[in-house]
């Protein structure tokens, strides 16, 4: 598996985890401990880093 396919597949199984916290019974303590340690594997230097004084909290309200 190259780096493409195991960045893809670590997204698609952080959305998914992401869908499943927010549906009915869903574990919390599950989801608490798979969502770093999924994040954690994602491969190094796929992505570019982000610009300089990026805060992720930073931008407008969504109402959400």
């Amino acid at each position: 598996m190259d780096k493409r396919e195991d960045f893809e597949r670590t997204v698609n199984l952080l959305g998914a985890l992401a869908l499943y916290a927010h549906g009915p019974g869903a574990d919390e303590e599950f989801v608490a401990a798979m969502a770093p340690a999924l994040a954690a594997s994602l491969p190094c230097g796929f992505l570019p880093p982000l610009p300089p004084g990026y805060g992720p909290t930073d931008g407008p309200e969504t109402g959400c």
